[in-house]
């Protein structure tokens, strides 16, 4: 029984040098063998476009009123509002409407991890997620801020919206490459 295990002991270590795991270089090689990383490349590049093409198209509404309730730049913007407009016209997803349900529909982030096209929520009515607007990089954001103000650029770094900060948040990768929410 003793020489039994011990040539089993012999046979599964000899196993183990015969069929080592894989090195990174090799497990990378398969990867492109087969076609996966430039797949990998490829959703990055079209959700890194994106994000330029939604700041772009953010920026062209640079101006538009407030409104509440609002949804269009004929009739003007509240923040979430103008944060849906922009997702679905640049990506053709449909973001819900309110602040707060935009929240719990995106993927929190570090602040430190803010990329263009990412969403920043603040609390500026006693409660999480009141407000949102589009980080445009730079430490900027771009929302439609309350009645009487227009579509308008900002500092994360300002006063008032620094002490508001409630998060950032990610429309998952999945939704903006294929452009399905």
């Amino acid at each position: 029984m003793r020489i039994i295990l011990v040539l089993a002991a012999l046979l599964l270590i000899n196993a183990a040098y015969a069929n080592p795991l894989p090195s990174n270089e090799e497990i990378t090689q398969a990867l492109s063998d087969r076609g996966f990383l430039s797949k990998i490349g490829d959703v990055g590049e079209k959700v890194e476009a994106k994000a330029s093409e939604l700041v772009d198209n953010a920026m062209a509404f640079l101006g538009v009123r407030y409104k509440r309730g609002g949804t269009s730049s004929d009739t003007g913007f509240d923040c979430s509002g103008f944060v849906r407009a922009i997702f679905e016209q640049t990506a053709g997803l449909i973001l819900p409407r309110s602040a707060n349900q935009q929240a719990a529909a995106s993927e929190k982030i570090d602040q430190a991890d803010l990329q263009p096209g990412d969403l920043v929520f603040f609390n500026t009515m006693r409660r999480a997620f009141s407000h949102v607007g589009i980080y445009v990089g730079d430490g900027n954001f771009i929302h439609s801020p309350k009645p009487g103000a227009n579509v308008r650029v900002e500092s994360l770094s300002l006063g008032y919206w620094a002490r508001r900060f409630d998060g950032a948040r990610r429309v998952p990768v999945e939704a903006a490459a294929s452009g399905k929410p």
